[in-house]
């Protein structure tokens, strides 16, 4: 596992804490999207609330900071589960078996892209380009890159992803 990735070490929603991020982010021209993602990295997902929040800082429209929130795929809005498998689906990966592999993710996981387990072990979430084109195809658990996926390898991970 990497390091730098500790599962579950979220903080718990506060408005409190949001407002926290966002007057530290401040000085940041055009910051919506740095907020989001810091506050993701603190709670784990972007919080409904916290939308208005950023609006209100930012001088915007929540429509606005809702469009740039649900435009790109890496935001939640819900807390991920104990470990977060993404499986690239990029065009390099799709042609080198990924498609295949990504089925048996799902299904060995029993769960759809964007969705977590019941038990709130593994979110599965599907990336758009992980730059390991020339290893395809590839994932990412918990932050660690891995390529040359095959269905050992696959199966492999969806393993460590559930413990």
């Amino acid at each position: 596992m990497n390091a730098a990735y500790e599962p579950n070490a979220y903080e718990s929603w506060s408005a409190d804490r949001g407002a926290e991020i966002i007057e530290s982010l401040s000085y940041v021209e055009g910051g919506v999207i740095v907020i989001l993602h810091a506050m993701q990295e603190a709670f784990g997902y972007v919080p409904e609330p916290a939308i208005p929040m950023i609006a209100l800082a930012r001088n915007l429209s929540r429509a606005e900071v809702h469009g740039v929130f649900t435009f790109y795929h890496d935001f939640r809005h819900e807390p991920a589960g104990k470990h977060v498998l993404k499986i690239c689906r990029a065009e390099a990966c799709q042609a080198a078996g990924g498609d295949a592999l990504a089925a048996r993710a799902e299904a060995k996981l029993g769960v759809k892209f964007g969705n977590t387990t019941a038990d709130q072990r593994v979110t599965l979430e599907p990336i758009y380009c992980l730059g390991l084109c020339a290893t395809a195809p590839s994932a990412m658990l918990d932050g660690r890159l891995v390529g040359r996926l095959d269905e050992k390898r696959i199966d492999a991970l969806v393993a460590e992803a559930q413990r």
